[in-house]
């Protein structure tokens, strides 16, 4: 009996092997982007239970891998065409694997955050991301070694949790944050006091500078507000909830298509302008968001005209719908930003107000 796998000479097999030996870094990276292509495909919704399962078996596995090559770092391998054929797989493919498994959990939370605030926001944080990924491939990063992977594995620890607490919790704002950085920290640190001995070093090195990062982050209010996300908003002359839904009124051109309702608002005597938007949150959360209306003034730049708290509850698949208007205001150009209580955007719309000459004017209606 062989162990050969089904239907492969021998003379196949080390093919492979020796393609894979002197391409090692080209496959690293295929593994990484193909993490990353296949929870983009499988990724369900942010708070379901399938979906933190799966992320909690990716992040246990990577830490049990990273942890064996730690402590036994040093010693010499175990001699291959002797070892079972699990070992020799353990061995040939746990770095493969472990490429493999971070693309999939750093796509997971490039999504979520990308989700839950603007493309300003968002894309400093996504940046952030695609540059470790590419970093893990860099001949300079490669010779940190395990360091560097525990410092990917502690990013990935810290974004878990920084969406699992408000999920539990269901809410957000700086005290959950400052729990779920907590929480972020236990499994590394836990395992560095209690099993890695004289080898804490590269582990909690790299564990504290990306603690250090994500206050940062925060501080600066770069880290979006997960798992609150707007999937839509809008600006619209008129918002009426009725049986069927809200119906939503608006004279914007058919061919207008990119703008969502009136973001160029014509307004005659007596017009109030109304922001709609649905925000989606997990089930049985139960927060409130801020709305604040900003006006561009010509001396002062963006300047903040009216805060509007809005009480949102979660768990509808299509979001939250909220809304609130505005009957005092200057024509120019507008924006209107919903955040946390904490100062975390979660989205923005921009629009423009102008003076219309009093006459008659269409109207369309939509129902959401």
């Amino acid at each position: 009996m062989t162990d050969e796998a089904p239907g492969l000479s021998t003379g196949t097999l080390e093919r492979i092997k020796l393609y894979a030996t002197h391409n090692e870094r080209r496959l690293a990276l295929s593994f990484f982007v193909a993490g990353f292509l296949f929870d983009i495909v499988t990724l369900g919704r942010i708070d379901s239970w399938l979906t933190i399962g799966q992320q909690a078996v990716y992040l246990v596995a990577v830490t049990l891998v990273l942890v064996h090559m730690l402590l036994t770092e040093g010693q010499p391998a175990p001699e291959l065409p002797a070892a079972s054929r699990m070992t020799r797989w353990y061995y040939e493919y746990r770095n493969p694997a472990i490429h493999f498994l971070l693309g999939a959990l750093l796509s997971a939370y490039t999504l979520f955050f990308f989700k839950s605030s603007s493309l300003l926001v968002s894309f400093g944080f996504m940046a952030v991301l695609v540059l470790l990924l590419f970093a893990n491939e860099a001949e300079r990063f490669k010779k940190l070694g395990l360091p560097f992977k525990f410092a990917l594995l502690a990013l990935c620890w810290l974004s878990y949790f920084a969406y699992v607490i408000p999920v539990l919790i269901g809410s957000t704002g700086l005290l959950v944050f400052l729990v779920s950085l907590a929480a972020g920290c236990v499994p590394l640190t836990a395992l560095s006091l209690f099993l890695l001995k004289d080898k804490k070093r590269p582990v909690l090195v790299p564990l504290g500078c990306v603690v250090i990062v994500f206050l940062t982050f925060y501080l600066f209010r770069l880290i979006p507000p997960v798992p609150l996300s707007i999937p839509f908003m809008g600006v619209y002359h008129g918002v009426e909830r009725t049986a069927q839904g809200y119906q939503l009124t608006h004279e914007r051109p058919a061919w207008r298509i990119w703008h969502n309702g009136d973001q160029h608002f014509r307004a005659q005597g007596g017009d109030r302008v109304f922001i709609y938007f649905r925000i989606f949150s997990p089930g049985r959360f139960s927060d409130q968001v801020l709305m604040r209306w900003y006006f561009k003034d010509g001396a002062r730049g963006w300047t903040l005209q009216d805060t509007v708290p809005i009480k949102i509850v979660g768990g509808r698949e299509e979001g939250f719908r909220g809304y609130a208007f505005k009957s005092n205001y200057q024509f120019g150009e507008w924006k209107v930003q919903v955040e946390t209580t904490d100062a975390r955007e979660i989205g923005r719309i921009y629009f423009d107000l102008e003076i219309a000459p009093q006459a008659e004017r269409s109207f369309t209606a939509e129902v959401d």
